[in-house]
């Protein structure tokens, strides 16, 4: 059942942290362009994340005694939150940061947090996340990517695609067949956590309509794995993926993809004295207000230790919902003016997320797959 998502504070000691996190990226990231900024959390630069982790800004949630900071939930929103506005390149460490470490913390053996951890938060080990597959989707029970034992370890085949970063990422954790049929549905199923440099793994990316290549097909033939590479207990993949879209689905990005173009907007409407473009301005920030306020109420309730996997598939379908109107509100608003000419840098910015945005629906779980986990959470099937 879906839980009431009542209002919370961000702690005066991590709201702290955003004059110095806001100095540092107006010095970093002086002279990009709003079109660059767009691609924010898509934004590949391995430099810019470990700028980041020289200020101890990566595994904020961390205990100490794996390199972590062990600020909580809140720091890290309010770190998600100032470099998804700003539109830092955050692609590299992000998947790692966001929920290999937390995952690895929760479910690994005491030698995988010891090796991964204090790598991921000094920006030396990148993750992707092997889920989606070619006949499979979003419909992750289907998935025939199979592990099987092999001595003391295992033997990988099967193909993984949408995988974002893979052909820069050192490590993927997948979810892969341990035994059983895909028909067995849920059962079955196992987290692997595989050296993407390992004989046997082919990465090819895919280029996308911007030009930008963010996602892969990844293929195993034959990769063997250690018997360190399964995460947790055989067979408990499901649960293990389920907690892991918990951290995936619930944090600022899945509201801040079109901050860039709300911020060339902002400066027009400055400069234009419309008053529908006002009263579009009111629309869009009342809306980010609020999806804002639920994102945050689920960082509250990670911070509890809670696993709140069916609120946090609502606020990412209702926050991608709005990224995707935004371009289109903008793009339709610019249409019907008659005011002075456009910038440049506005017309970029909306020419790239108007071609992205279809995206944001299907990253982390296409719309349909969210809401059958809505829909169940009611008890509505």
């Amino acid at each position: 059942m879906i839980e009431f998502l009542p209002p919370v504070s961000i702690p005066p000691q991590d709201l702290a942290l955003r004059q110095e996190i806001r100095a540092f990226l107006d010095d970093a990231l002086a002279g990009f362009a709003p079109d660059l900024r767009a691609r924010s959390w898509m934004g590949y630069d391995a430099d810019f994340s470990r700028a980041l982790a020289r200020r101890g800004w990566l595994g904020l949630t961390l205990p100490r005694a794996y390199g972590g900071a062990e600020r909580g939930h809140f720091a890290r929103f309010v770190l998600s939150e100032e470099l998804l506005a700003a539109g830092a390149p955050v692609s590299a460490h992000w998947i790692a940061d966001r929920q290999s470490a937390p995952l690895i913390l929760k479910y690994g053996t005491e030698a995988q947090r010891r090796f991964y951890l204090p790598r991921i938060c000094r920006a030396e080990a990148f993750f992707c996340i092997g889920m989606s597959e070619p006949d499979a989707g979003s419909d992750l029970a289907s998935i025939r990517t199979r592990a099987r034992p092999d001595g003391a370890g295992w033997i990988l085949d099967g193909a993984k695609i949408w995988t974002t970063n893979a052909q820069h990422a050192h490590y993927m954790i997948a979810l892969a067949r341990t035994s059983g049929t895909p028909e067995d549905r849920h059962a079955g199923l196992s987290q692997v956590i595989i050296d993407l440099k390992a004989p046997g793994v082919t990465v090819r990316p895919i280029v996308d309509v911007a030009g930008d290549a963010h996602f892969c097909e990844v293929f195993f033939d034959q990769v063997r794995l250690g018997p360190d590479a399964l995460i947790g207990t055989e067979g408990d993949g499901w649960a293990q993926v389920n907690a892991e879209l918990a951290f995936e689905r619930s944090g600022p990005e899945r509201l801040y993809s079109s901050m860039a173009l709300v911020q060339c907007w902002l400066e027009r409407c400055r400069a234009v004295r419309d008053p529908a473009y006002h009263a579009l301005t009111g629309r869009i920030l009342a809306q980010l207000a609020t999806l804002r306020s639920m994102s945050l109420s689920i960082a509250g309730r990670l911070a509890r230790g809670e696993s709140p996997a069916v609120e946090a598939a609502l606020v990412k379908d209702l926050g991608t919902e709005l990224e995707q109107r935004i371009p289109a509100l903008i793009g339709d608003a610019l249409g019907a003016s008659s005011g002075p000419p456009i910038d440049d840098a506005l017309w970029r910015t909306l020419a790239y997320l108007d071609r992205m945005s279809p995206t944001f629906s299907l990253r982390g779980g296409t719309r349909e797959i969210l809401r059958g986990i809505i829909a169940r959470g009611l008890d509505m099937r």
